[in-house]
This record gives structure tokens, sequence and C-alpha cells, in this order.
């Protein structure tokens, strides 16, 4: 089983900055899951919400900014006290802190068609500029976005996000041509891993913070988990003997 930091290591520093991603790759994780959104000058960035307001304690909408604008707030606030500027970031930055990654699951937040047909544009010309075919899944929760990814490059692999148990989540990965199925863990059980394994569907789980989850979810075949807290949990597992867990 693999351990992939979420939002770079959401509980550990501030998600989806440069900071939380290197203090976990440093740490000796190699997984990662973030974010994409596209700002108003058409700039790929790292954040999950669709507003700063959360993660800055300012306002704004992110299609209403430039990466400039965004770039200059500290995405720290929503983690007090952090002792240090977590700008948000553009995600080349967050690529160049991570060099030697060994997957990334990229996810596109849903938005309007034009912005993300301007995002699946400027992400697959990213993914081909970097060479990162077989270290990176697009992921998303809509539907169209798999399929542009696809249509703009074939050898690029997706992965649906499965939120609900109904439309069936394991169908639709399939109906996709997904490789990945990346399913809230409570959806998870012996049926589902069953269906995928049939399917030929990895399967990546969301969000997993507590040992005892982790270890059920080992125990059911889950390829990886998504975790807040990555370095604890490598921690942890780097105690322990003889358990099939990986981070690099």
């Amino acid at each position: 089983m693999i351990i992939v930091g979420h939002r770079g290591a959401k509980a550990e520093a501030p998600e989806n900055t440069v900071i939380s991603f290197a203090k976990a790759y440093e740490a000796g994780i190699r997984y990662f899951e973030l974010d994409v959104q596209l700002s108003l000058d058409g700039q790929l960035i790292v954040i999950h919400d669709k507003t700063v307001d959360r993660t800055t304690g300012q306002t704004g909408k992110i299609a209403d900014l430039n990466a400039d604008e965004l770039r200059a707030m500290d995405a720290g606030k929503h983690i007090p006290p952090w002792h240090e500027s977590a700008p948000i970031p553009l995600l080349s930055e967050i690529l160049d802190a991570i060099p030697e990654f060994r997957s990334i699951q990229f996810e596109v937040k849903s938005d309007t068609r034009a912005r993300l047909n301007t995002l699946c544009n400027r992400l697959v010309e990213l993914i081909q500029k970097r060479q990162l075919f077989g270290r990176c899944i697009v992921t998303s929760s809509n539907t169209w976005v798999l399929q542009q990814i696809k249509r703009l490059n074939s050898s690029i692999e997706t992965g649906y996000v499965g939120q609900r148990r109904f439309p069936s989540p394991v169908q639709t990965a399939v109906k996709h041509g997904c490789s990945l199925l990346a399913i809230y863990h409570k959806l998870v059980d012996s049926s589902v891993m069953e269906e995928c394994k049939k399917a030929g569907l990895e399967v990546s789980t969301w969000t997993v913070n507590t040992i005892p989850e982790i270890l059920q979810l080992q125990k059911l075949g889950v390829h990886s988990v998504i975790t807040d807290y990555p370095q604890h949990v490598l921690k942890h597992f780097q105690q322990q003997e003889n358990l099939p867990f990986h981070f690099q």
C-alpha cells in the first residue's frame, strides 16, 4: 500500500503550498495529491476552494484573480500560528519543489466549460513539456474533464473521483477509460474492491487519517490511501516491521 500526501501534508503545514509539499518530501514522501484551478489570466494554480477566503483570510474568487494577485496572498492563515509565509503557488512551483516525486494526482475542480477547456489544454501542455507520463494522474469528479484529457493526449492516465455510492463510481471510471478510482474511503468494501479488480482499476482512498482505518483498507486490498498526516503515518510505519507500505 502507498501513502499519499493530501494537498501536500494538509494537517502538518499549510495545504496546497510549496512548504506543505516540501516538508513531506523532505520526510520521505514521494506520492502526492493536489488541486488544480485556473486563475483569471489562465495560469495553473494549486488551491482547493473556489475562493481564497478560508486559507488566506482575504476574500475573492479564484476565477476573478490573476496569478500574481493570488501568489501575493498568504495561504497559511488556516493553520494558526504558522511561522512563515506560504503563498498560493503555481503548479510549476510545486513540481520544482519535489523533483523526484514518484506520482502526483492532479485533481481538477469543476468550473465553467470554457475555463475547464483552457485548464485541460494548459495541464496537458505542462505534462508533455515536463515529460510526466507515468508520474501523474489527472483526476476529477467531472467526467467531461476526464474525456477532454484523453482527447488531448490518450497517453495521460486519468482517475475518477467517486464521492457517492450511486451512480456506481466503478462503472463511471470504467466508462470513461480511467485507470484509477479515487474514492471516499467509507464507500469501500470487499464488493467494491472485487469489482475494481475485475475492471483492472487501481483504488486510491481519501481522506484517511487514522492508523486503524489505514490497516483496514490495506486488508481490503486498497492500492493507496490519501492522508492529511503523511509524515506522521510514515513515522509510525517506519517503526513497524514487515509491513508492506511504500513511501518512496
